[in-house]
């Protein structure tokens, strides 16, 4: 499964990026759920790098 780094920004690329809306905004940066199929589209997007499996 993936999860969000604390090298998030939390620009919201990765929530309009996900196939299945599985990214949403927590307390300090975004929040992968469980509903994440480990497609990979939000690492890819991530323009910081704050993704990572």
């Amino acid at each position: 499964m993936f999860t969000i780094t604390d090298e998030c920004v939390a620009c919201g690329v990765c929530v309009d990026e996900c196939p299945v809306e599985a990214i949403a905004e927590g307390d300090d940066k975004y929040e992968i759920s469980e509903d994440c199929v480990d497609c990979g589209v939000c690492e890819d997007s991530c323009p910081v790098e704050a993704i990572e499996e």
